[in-house]
């Protein structure tokens, strides 16, 4: 009975890790849209930013809600990893890993670490000064100030090479991750093969077009 009890408390805690994730990936991509709007028109990028910073749905709803999101992904994360660990056998010491798993699979919590770490530093570079420029100081509503705050993050080699770096990693994390998902979900149907491969191209092309974003940057300013 407590082992029955435990397994599902083991699947509950997979599927709202996947759930989550699968929010969060929205987020991504919606977030990768704008940006991309940064190489291909300034004044659209300005646009779409300012109505996403002065929006009060975006801003006192979707933003906490986004916040929690990624606060309960990685703490789920971190909460099974020590979970699976606990529940290895002894004799897994003499287990090759490398020989039956990717290693994203095997390092999931290191590729998760970093993009926490990155998403730290994001929330420190973007989020804090917008809430102080917006909340404390109570400065004047500027459409134009979006993209050149931007490009100035990537004037600098070594935060472009660290930001491109964790993109790298997220493009990994999230391809063992979307796959993971749907096990978890225990999604088997006639659309999961095109679900899992419209994963696989996410993983690739929303991680490395962000890298593409900050490369662009970079070198064109």
């Amino acid at each position: 009975m407590a082992k029955s009890g435990l397994l599902k408390s083991s699947i509950a805690k997979k599927v709202a890790m996947a759930l989550s994730g699968l929010f969060l990936m929205l987020f991504l991509a919606q977030h990768f849209f704008i940006n991309m709007m940064s190489v291909l028109s300034a004044d659209v990028f300005n646009s779409i930013s300012h109505f996403m910073g002065t929006n009060p749905l975006v801003q006192f709803v979707i933003q906490p809600i986004l916040i929690i999101g990624v606060v309960f992904h990685f703490i789920m994360g971190f909460v099974l990893d020590i979970q699976n660990r606990k529940a290895r056998p002894i004799g897994y010491a003499s287990y090759n890993g490398a020989a039956n798993a990717s290693w994203a699979s095997r390092n999931m919590i290191i590729s998760g670490s970093v993009i926490l770490a990155f998403l730290a530093l994001h929330f420190y570079d973007f989020w804090f000064p917008e809430m102080v420029y917006k909340y404390v100081e109570f400065n004047p509503a500027d459409e134009t100030r979006y993209f050149p705050e931007l490009v100035e993050k990537f004037e600098n080699p070594v935060r472009t090479g660290l930001y491109s770096l964790s993109f790298i990693l997220l493009s990994l994390h999230l391809r063992h991750g979307f796959s993971s998902s749907f096990q978890s979900v225990g999604a088997n149907n006639k659309y999961t093969k095109g679900m899992k491969n419209f994963g696989l191209w996410f993983s690739v092309i929303v991680p490395l077009g962000f890298v593409f974003i900050a490369l662009f940057h970079h070198f064109n300013h």
